[in-house]
């Protein structure tokens, strides 16, 4: 089955700059190939380094001089609310373009694109409650009022990946929207078609010229767009590694970043936890996306006498997994994103035998499947935390289970590692559960699953990342803190009172 954005993606050839499709400087493409049948499914225009000065001079002029950063917040949120209107309309066109270039069934692409929608409503029902200016209680001497007025950061470069792009937008944009900052959305060269629907729907809502700009561009000239110094903030969502170059280099001239990156997320299976229940739902999450998900839980640490019922009980698990089609019903799984994050994950997999752990099922090519980036769920069982399996993210259906010795044995394991994204402990033990969190080095743990909240702060510890996104931690991110000490309360806040749009 061959599917195409030529009825979704309008302006293949053009970047979005200034509020206008612009023809790109320079002659490159970027391809995309439909991760089901192989086929080319969307080529757009590459941006280079002279069109990344374009967008940075256009969400530049727009903050400097244009209306958007001096609108209330309660002007912004109209705007927000109307890009949730429109998401919603076209969110069958969103989980299209998620399926295609990501390889997410469709059963999963369709609930979660419309799903956007509620993010975007969630920041403009922020702007009625968020405390942008408050009173303080100054020092002595130091005058009779303080504020503390929260104030957009500037300009910001959002860098978006290629697993689920529209949701990164989303998570990007809407807070930074909110605060008053402009934005240049730098898509991913192997999944751009989301972030060009993102600018029609900003161009058909009449927002603002210049305060959201996209352009898809690969590393040379993504790496231009982190270096321009009209840039005040990067967001980015994105590998350790990519996350490492972005850090350094805002750290080099002093701009503000947030790095949402890798993980290699334990799950604790506690001995009082039944085995059979925690292998369906860890195999119920491992397979969505495809695996690829940095907070996906891919290590399981369990007492080594049962370290060989989750092996069988997750094997079990995953062959009853339909993977296939991703556009048909029924379809549990479909294919990794592209050829090669398929050679990737063949690697690791050659890698986790090479070194010792045992392939207890999966590793292949799933029968009847000769087009397509297939893979099969895959479970390795005798997993030293040493190895590579256990020390890298694979990003993909792949499972390592870990013996430990007991619980205190089980958190040193969960802690042995760079990462420090997600988790979750397997008990019915609530009291257990938030104590073993309390010493899981992690910036999110759930309680008997893979659980995210995005009304709630998402980030990561150690090398899984700097900064939080999600409910009002992250809305910070994109304010500036400013102390204001007067005599006496202005005239207009002494009449309404310090609060959420003063």
């Amino acid at each position: 089955m061959t599917h195409s954005t030529s009825a979704i993606v309008q302006h293949p050839d053009r970047l979005f700059i200034g509020g206008e499709w612009v023809t790109p400087h320079g002659n490159g493409r970027l391809d995309v190939f439909d991760s089901s049948t192989e086929e080319l499914f969307v080529s757009v225009c590459e941006a280079d380094d002279t069109d990344i000065e374009r967008a940075v001079h256009a969400a530049r002029t727009a903050f400097d001089d244009g209306p958007w950063p001096m609108l209330s917040h309660a002007e912004r949120a109209r705007y927000l609310s109307a890009i949730a209107d429109e998401i919603e309309a076209r969110h069958e066109d969103l989980a299209t373009i998620w399926t295609a270039e990501s390889g997410v069934i469709q059963s999963i692409a369709n609930p979660a694109s419309r799903m956007l929608a509620d993010t975007w409503r969630y920041h403009a029902e922020l702007a009625a409650t968020f405390p942008f200016v408050e009173r303080a209680q100054p020092g002595r001497g130091s005058g009779n009022v303080g504020l503390i007025v929260r104030e957009p950061v500037g300009v910001v470069a959002a860098i978006v990946p290629w697993n689920a792009p529209a949701s990164m937008v989303t998570n990007k944009c809407a807070p930074a929207l909110l605060a008053g900052c402009t934005v240049i959305v730098k898509a991913s060269p192997e999944a751009p078609s989301a972030s060009y629907l993102f600018a029609e729907i900003c161009e058909k809502i009449g927002l603002p010229p210049g305060v959201v700009n996209v352009v898809a561009a690969d590393r040379g000239a993504s790496e231009s767009l982190v270096r321009n110094p009209g840039v005040d903030k990067v967001t980015i969502t994105g590998s350790t590694a990519a996350g490492r170059k972005v850090g350094a280099i805002c750290g080099e001239r002093i701009a503000r970043c947030t790095l949402e990156l890798g993980g290699k997320s334990p799950g604790l299976i506690l001995d009082d936890y039944d085995i059979a229940t925690a292998a369906t739902t860890i195999a119920q999450k491992a397979t969505f996306i495809t695996g690829q998900v940095c907070s996906s839980l891919t290590r399981l640490i369990v007492t080594r006498s049962r370290h060989d019922d989750l092996v069988e009980a997750l094997c079990d698990e995953f062959s009853r997994v339909t993977v296939g089609d991703p556009y048909t019903e029924g379809t549990q799984m479909g294919p990794l994103a592209s050829s090669a994050q398929l050679q990737r994950v063949q690697g690791y997999i050659a890698k986790g035998q090479s070194e010792g752990a045992r392939l207890m099922c999966g590793g292949g090519r799933p029968s009847g499947l000769n087009r397509g980036y297939y893979i099969e769920p895959t479970v390795f069982g005798q997993v030293d935390n040493g190895y590579t399996i256990a020390r890298d993210e694979i990003f993909g259906p792949v499972l390592s289970v870990i013996a430990a010795d007991d619980e205190n044995h089980a958190i040193k394991i969960a802690n042995d590692t760079i990462y420090g994204l997600n988790a979750s402990v397997f008990t019915h033990d609530v009291d257990k559960a938030y104590a073993i969190a309390r010493k899981l080095r992690s910036g999110t743990v759930g309680h008997n699953s893979f659980r995210t909240d995005l009304s709630i702060a998402f980030g990561g510890f150690k090398a899984s990342g700097i900064g939080r996104e999600g409910g009002t931690e992250g809305l910070l991110p994109y304010l500036e803190t400013k102390t204001v000490l007067l005599d006496e309360l202005p005239s207009h806040l002494a009449l309404q009172g310090a609060g959420h749009d003063a």
